[in-house]
């Protein structure tokens, strides 16, 4: 029991960490985004969107997997403690890190007359992914300074330079959109990407200074990486291309504008429930990296981090999903509002995610690249087929329950193979929280088709207590972190 309150202790804290700084990113992207949604209106998000889209296209396609392969790699070194051979891993990355930004920046140059024809139907952008394609490259250096980062647990830097990039962003495009509107996009994603990298090399170069060796014998050790990071990087296409193909749908078939209003809706929630995800990748991957067998404590890691991410996330959906209508109009305007039937069933697919985002780790952390590319191919192949499909039978809203579908298929398929293939069994634990905070997330959307809005706000207020006093409840019987707050608040009371 206390080997498993420290361990609910340890993911709260980290949890909090990063679930802090994704709230402080969400606070201050509050303003970004109501500014830029003023300045550029739904067409010119729906445009930006598709810029963005196909450079993390073209980046997933080209930097060879190293941001997830590399985090193995420098991790096993440093849990070993062994510093030569953590310096020859980070120099290793670092090397193959610029390689790869040069071949994505080229395959982005030589590509450009092609991703124009892909993306639009109207005008020619040839030009602009030529402007972008340096882009591409400082998203490969950044990612692998981040994976030198995340393996050496540098978490409370990697949580400032998350704070930093995001009033960078805020500062240094504001003003650009402000003066040159939809002109300006182009230019204000090439500002946020090399203000990004510098910010992340910054960090990791004062740790461990620069080394690059291009030698063959050097770039032929992290062969073995490379060849694991191509299932990444084929999941990555995968998942870019099925975003990409989503909004190229919806930009063929309707408008840029329908593409606008889809994007607002999807990143506005995955923001949301981000803030309890944030810490996934960078503290929890890692660790779980670093078990070196299957079993009881591995099953019991996974447990233990569905359990915190169910008591974290329900309580924020639920209050989210009330306080939704007033929401939308505020972080962008009222003409976004035909986003919200989208959103209002996305909320349920956000609960399943804090269900199945655990488990999904499970073949990263043990290298089964076949596995990870299987599981991540099923889900694409099928969140295009759902949202297209709910599109075409109830618009905008049907793209949420196309989405929603897609995250009850993806549960199921890894519930059941990562059972077969990993010994995964969920915790009896798990299944009550489960039964705890689902039904409470089922009402708060019912709540939503209320006959009068008193009714609606009432039950969502009512749903809104209920499930935090239940997630706090648990939370104060089961970790450490409150005796631990009024020992520091003590301490600061006696000085």
């Amino acid at each position: 029991m206390k080997e498993k309150s420290e361990r609910y202790t340890h993911i709260l804290k980290y949890t909090g960490l990063f679930g802090g700084v994704q709230g402080l990113s969400i606070l201050v992207g509050i303003v970004r985004t109501k500014l830029v949604a003023v300045l550029l209106g739904t067409e010119g998000v729906g445009l930006a969107s598709l810029f963005n889209s196909t450079i993390k296209l073209v980046s997933d396609s080209t930097n060879l997997g190293i941001s997830i392969s590399a985090v193995r790699e420098i991790s096993d070194a440093y849990e070993k403690n062994n510093a030569k051979r953590l310096s020859h891993s980070i120099m290793l990355i670092r090397s193959w890190s610029m390689l790869t930004a040069l071949f994505g920046m080229m395959v982005c140059l030589l590509a450009s007359p092609l991703l124009n024809r892909w993306t639009f139907t109207w005008g020619d952008h040839t030009l602009h992914f030529v402007l972008l394609s340096p882009v591409v490259a400082m998203l490969a250096v950044t990612a692998g300074e981040t994976a030198v980062l995340k393996g050496t647990r540098q978490l409370r830097s990697l949580a400032t330079i998350s704070v930093y990039n995001v009033i960078v962003s805020l500062i240094a495009t504001v003003p650009l959109y402000y003066v040159w509107h939809v002109a300006a996009i182009v230019p204000a994603l090439f500002l946020v990407g090399f203000l990004q990298m510098i910010l992340t090399i910054g960090y990791s170069y004062r740790l461990y200074p620069l080394r690059l060796s291009f030698s063959r014998s050097l770039l032929g050790e992290g062969l073995g990486m490379v060849w694991l990071g191509i299932a990444f990087v084929i999941a990555g296409i995968m998942g870019s291309g099925a975003d990409f193909a989503i909004r190229a749908f919806l930009n063929n078939v309707d408008s840029i504008d329908v593409v606008g209003l889809y994007s607002a809706g999807y990143v506005m929630t995955m923001t949301y429930a981000g803030m309890v995800f944030s810490a996934m990748d960078t503290e929890f991957f890692p660790r779980i990296s670093g078990i070196p067998e299957l079993g009881e404590k591995l099953n019991d890691a996974v447990n233990s981090q569905i359990e915190i991410c169910i008591l974290l996330v329900s309580p924020m959906l639920v209050v989210f999903q009330t306080f939704l209508p007033i929401l939308l109009p505020v972080l962008y305007t009222g003409k976004f509002m035909p986003a919200l039937g989208m959103m209002q069933v996305m909320v349920i697919a956000m609960f399943i995610r804090a269900v199945k985002l655990p488990i999904s780790y499970l073949p990263l952390a043990r290298g089964d690249s076949r596995s990870y590319l299987l599981m991540e191919a099923c889900y694409d192949v099928f969140v295009v087929i759902a949202v297209v499909y709910g599109f075409r039978m109830a618009g905008l809203t049907g793209t949420g329950y196309g989405i929603m579908a897609a995250s009850v298929f993806d549960f199921l398929m890894l519930f059941f193979y990562m059972r077969w293939k990993y010994r995964y069994v969920m915790s009896a634990t798990v299944y009550r929280y489960i039964g705890l905070h689902f039904p409470l997330i089922l009402l708060s959307f019912a709540a939503t088709f209320a006959p009068s809005s008193w009714i609606y706000w009432t039950t969502g207020i009512l749903l809104s207590i209920i499930s935090g006093a239940i997630s706090l409840r648990i939370l104060y019987t089961k970790t450490q972190i409150w005796e631990k707050v009024k020992s520091k608040l003590g301490k600061i009371w006696k000085k």
